[in-house]
């Protein structure tokens, strides 16, 4: 890695949009694909996204932005994938680049429903990216204090260490503390699992349980978390790391976590429909539990999940919340 590498950044979200802030802290110029021609035209416009943070001004000149995405793979040599998991699949059938030689980098925080591969596993087989060109970024981050420039972590995990700190620095600055990690399936597992665990921490906010039960809850997800990861990639790892505890904390208890809000609604007695259609934003939670529960049917060997199960219950299979969380309670410890 020479020459300076191009970052180009994915998705039009707040999270995406919180990257490409990180990112025009080091880079001249940072590369944007976004779906929507509105949302271009209104950045250009008013130097803001219209729909996520807004509060983020950007500096034109530092960005290429573009409703095409071949142009935006052509052009960078580190792409990184911000879109939400059910919607990444019909945007790469869109992309016709030849991206073989990429640094492909996982920011999505789901699988793909399609094929139940992680994102990395997909482009893999996919694009024959190999794995030493893959990253996952991983937090515990939330977009909205990226906004606020409050402090933050990042973890970047890379097969290839020298890939993974390059993305660690392009990443950095003062309120955003990066390191590296070589548990790249580990970390991208995590990053899907938390957002269940918070739908449930979300669930039972609504249901009316207390910050007793919470943190039982918590202790209890991290140990489940830490079971289903060692079953699908066993390496040495310490769950206990920000990259894994500190992300499902931050996802469970934070007041800006959206899969927390779209639990709590469900708590309170919404619908899944209704609870979707009332949030602006993609909980990922939602389709993370189908792919984590059908994992666990087909790969897993039925290791215990007793917090995944209940969600999935409540909801795909209709299940009383009230009901379900009775019985959850039983299992905890």
């Amino acid at each position: 890695m020479d020459k300076p590498l191009k970052y180009a950044v994915f998705g039009a979200g707040s999270w995406a949009t919180a990257i490409v802030k990180m990112l025009c802290e080091n880079l001249d110029e940072v590369g944007w694909y976004m779906r929507s021609v509105y949302t271009k035209e209104h950045l250009l416009k008013e130097k803001h996204n219209p729909n996520y943070l807004s509060s983020v001004e950007f500096h034109l000149e530092q960005l290429k932005i573009s409703n095409d995405i071949n142009e935006i793979a052509d052009y960078a040599d580190v792409l990184i994938f911000v879109i939400p998991s059910a919607f990444i699949h019909s945007e790469l059938e869109k992309l016709t680049a030849n991206i073989e030689n990429k640094i492909i980098v996982s920011a999505v925080k789901g699988i793909m429903p399609e094929t139940g591969l992680l994102v990395g596993e997909h482009f893999n087989e996919a694009y024959k990216i190999p794995f030493d060109n893959i990253a996952v970024i991983a937090g515990p981050c939330h977009a909205e204090e990226v906004a606020l420039e409050r402090l933050s972590y990042l973890t970047i995990s890379c097969a290839d260490a020298k890939k993974a700190q390059h993305i660690a620095d392009a990443l950095s600055s003062r309120y955003i503390k990066t390191k590296t990690s070589d548990d790249i399936i580990g970390t991208e597992y995590a990053v899907m699992l938390k957002n269940i665990y918070a739908i449930a921490a979300g669930i039972a906010h609504g249901l009316g349980y207390g910050d007793n039960f919470q943190s039982v809850l918590m202790s209890n997800a991290i140990r489940e978390m830490k079971r289903f990861i060692k079953k699908m990639h066993k390496m040495k790892r310490n769950i206990n790391n920000s990259a894994y505890l500190g992300d499902l904390l931050v996802t469970g208890y934070s007041v800006f976590s959206r899969n927390r809000m779209f639990g709590n609604m469900i708590g309170k007695g919404y619908t899944v429909k209704s609870a979707q259609m009332e949030m602006s934003m993609v909980a990922e939670g939602y389709y993370a539990t189908k792919s984590a529960f059908l994992l666990n049917e087909k790969n897993l060997k039925k290791t215990r999940l007793p917090i995944i199960n209940a969600v999935y219950g409540i909801l795909y299979e209709g299940k009383d919340p009230k009901k379900v969380f009775k019985k959850l309670t039983e299992k905890l410890d």
